[in-house]
Order: structure tokens, then C-alpha cells, then sequence
């Protein structure tokens, strides 16, 4: 039996299906299970031990390659993915994406059972041979997800297991790395990712310098920050406004390497965003920041996190851009760290 994930982005969507892929594998032991993924999330997948194949569509980078006039090669990249992309009949191809870029991969596809949810926001489930009927949005994304695969009849059991591929070679790296930045591997770590795609989900820089530096002093534990090299002029600012000293390893992660930091930090802070959902998958606790989305459809997964957030009338909103911040602003430095305190005194 062939079958085909088709869930392109983003980080923490990808996460999220992984208990999919997991029942799947262990509802289909032989099948050649493939994943059709974007670039940013790739690494996610990659080494899965339920995943045989992964097909990555280059999307954004095609798009950035067409508008600077590179015709020709893009053209000749996009006629090969679509060529891998048909090179087989797939028993069943099941779109958990759920929007027209997903739609219109699943559209190329060839395949017997082309299942989804029905009444998605792009129209994209005219694309799918079985549309179920859709559960209610504010299930978690994850059983969403399982709850997908249950009412079309492809598994029984829900068992919600993640298995991020980190290996020995990106637990070195992540300890090396810390090395480097003359971490004592005697010392505990707490991590910090202060950034995230949409600005209103982001917190104030000065009140994240501040809990830094008020974590160090109370509880004499270092704090290492994390994201991409996108972030990294803006984290720099954060640490830059610190009193005392942290460790700032925005940019020098790849996303495996940074679910291996994660495993060994105490805890993380951290926005809504992709890296909050890889220390949870890892089974590291996480405190985090929710303003303008919903954390029942999005919160990380499992017992022991802690969500805070801002009970104002006009949250969740899902506004990428807003006037009013009330939802971020309204957290005090206090309540983080109180929720700070509480993990670290149940660790030690």
C-alpha cells in the first residue's frame, strides 16, 4: 500500500500531524508512507522511522526565483517535482493541510482516495474524492487531525506519540554549541524563544531582558536564547538591554539540533510559535506567551505546560497585524516568572 501526507507547512502543523503519521504506521505496517513537505519544515520529517519517502515542494523558493527572472531554472525544478510527484499511485493521498497550495498538489497526485475535510476556507476539498465532514475547530489541531483519520476509516485507536528524529550526532552538536558559548555542563539552562512570524504575537523586548535577567539572579541559572538567523538582529536587541549575561544562539541552530537544546533545557518560554511546539513534542515544559490565537486549538501539547494569556474581549482575533496589542502587552513579567519559579522548584 502507497500513502501520501500531504501537510507542506508550518513548523508546528508538521508536529502536530506526527501522531497521524505514527497511527498510520502502526495501522499499516508495510505501507510506503511518503510526505510531501515545504523546505522549512523538512528537517522535522527527515529520519522519521514511520516515514519511507519524503517529496519537499520548494514553493517559496520558486516564487523568490521567478521574480528575480530565473525562468528557465525554475521551470525545469518545478517540471521534476511534479514528475516525482505523479511517479506514483498512491492507495491513498490525505491532505491535513487544508488550503488550495495543498489542494492543488493533491489535484497533480494520482490517487485512488484523496481524503480531507470538507468546507475548507480555500475551497481546496474539491480537490479530495472523500470529504468528511469537519470537526469542531477548537479541538486541538492534533485531533483534528486523528479525529480525520478515524472517521474515514483508516485507523481505530488514538495513540499520541511524536518521535522527533533527534539523534546522537544533534545531541553532540546542541552540547558542543552550548560549549562554545562557555556553558558550564554542570550548569541547568532555561530556553527563551522570543520571536514569532506574526508581530502581534510577539512581547515586549524589554520586559523579556528583564525577566532574564531577573531569572539569573533569582534562581542563578542561565538563560540561552533561541531562533532563526531571521531573528537574530532582534534577539541581539533583547540580550543587548540585559544586565546580566545570557546566551544568544539565534541563527545557529537547524531545527533538530534545536529540539536537542530543548530536551536538555529546564524549561522554555517562548511566543506562539513553531519552536514551542518542538520542546513539547521533545517533552520539555513549556511557559508560553499567548495573545491573538487561540491556545485550545494551539497550545503545546500534553500535561505540565503553562499557558499565559490575557482574557480581553477581543482575544483570540488570529489578527496578523493590529493597532491594539493589549493581548501581549497585558503580561507582566511577574506572572512569567512566577510560572518560572514553580518549574524549577518541581526539577530540583
Amino acid at each position: 500500500m502507497n500513502i501520501l501526507i500531504v501537510k507542506l507547512s508550518a513548523i508546528g502543523d508538521v508536529i502536530h500531524t506526527l501522531p497521524a503519521l505514527n497511527a498510520l504506521r502502526k495501522e499499516y505496517p508495510q505501507a510506503h508512507i511518503t510526505w510531501l513537505v515545504e523546505e522549512a519544515a523538512a528537517d522535522i520529517i527527515r529520519n522519521h522511522p514511520a516515514l519511507d519517502t519524503i517529496i519537499v515542494s520548494k514553493r517559496k523558493k520558486w516564487i523568490r526565483d521567478i521574480q528575480e527572472g530565473k525562468w528557465l531554472s525554475t521551470s525545469k525544478d518545478i517540471t521534476a517535482f511534479v514528475r516525482t510527484l505523479r511517479n506514483t499511485r498512491y492507495d491513498m493521498v490525505i491532505d491535513f493541510q487544508g488550503l488550495l497550495k495543498s489542494g492543488i498538489l493533491v489535484a497533480l497526485c494520482k490517487g485512488d482516495r484523496k481524503i480531507g475535510y470538507d468546507k475548507t476556507r480555500e475551497e481546496s476539498c474539491r480537490f479530495l474524492t472523500e470529504r468528511i465532514p469537519p470537526f469542531d475547530l477548537n479541538q486541538h489541531a492534533i485531533l483534528r487531525y486523528l479525529n480525520l483519520l478515524k472517521a474515514a476509516g483508516i485507523i481505530t485507536t488514538v495513540d499520541i506519540t511524536f518521535g522527533i528524529p533527534v539523534r546522537d550526532q544533534e545531541r553532540k552538536g546542541a552540547h558542543l554549541l552550548l560549549k562554545q558559548h562557555q556553558w558550564n555542563e554542570r550548569d541547568r539552562f532555561i530556553a527563551v524563544n522570543p520571536m514569532a512570524r506574526w508581530e502581534t504575537k510577539l512581547w515586549n523586548g524589554r520586559k523579556f531582558a528583564e525577566l532574564a535577567d531577573r531569572i539569573i539572579k533569582k534562581h542563578k541559572i542561565t538563560v540561552v536564547f533561541t531562533g532563526s538567523k531571521e531573528d537574530r538582529k532582534a534577539v541581539q536587541e533583547i540580550t543587548s538591554l540585559m544586565q546580566e549575561k545570557g546566551i544568544d544562539l539565534s541563527g545557529e541552530t537547524d531545527l533538530l539540533t534545536l529540539a536537542a537544546l530543548y530536551e536538555k533545557a529546564d524549561c522554555l518560554i517562548s511566543t506562539d510559535t513553531g519552536p514551542m511546539h518542538v520542546a513539547a513534542a521533545m517533552g520539555t515544559t513549556v511557559i508560553a506567551l499567548f495573545g491573538p490565537t487561540a491556545p485550545w486549538r494551539t497550545a503545546p501539547f500534553g500535561n505540565g505546560h503553562t499557558i499565559i494569556r490575557k482574557s480581553i474581549p477581543c482575544s483570540p482575533c488570529f489578527k496578523k497585524k493590529c493597532t491594539q496589542l493589549d493581548c501581549m502587552d497585558g503580561i507582566e513579567v511577574d506572572e512569567v516568572l512566577n510560572s518560572v519559579s514553580k518549574i524549577i522548584s518541581n526539577v530540583r
